[in-house]
């Protein structure tokens, strides 16, 4: 396994925790059209950082 494998999960992960930090960060404040903005942005980043996580690199 290369260096870059390795860190891989770890990004992913830190995508993750940022964010659901970032819509909780939101969650009370701010105009509904930039809460709903940051929500989209955080399930992608969450999708994008689950794949990242999970990714198999066993072949």
């Amino acid at each position: 396994m290369t260096d870059r494998e390795q860190r891989t999960p770890f990004y992913g992960v830190l995508m993750i925790l940022v964010a659901l930090g970032a819509a909780m960060a939101v969650s009370y404040y701010g105009p509904a059209w930039f809460r709903v903005t940051v929500y989209l942005l955080a399930v992608m980043l969450i999708v994008v950082g689950g794949v990242m996580t999970f990714r198999d690199y066993s072949r």
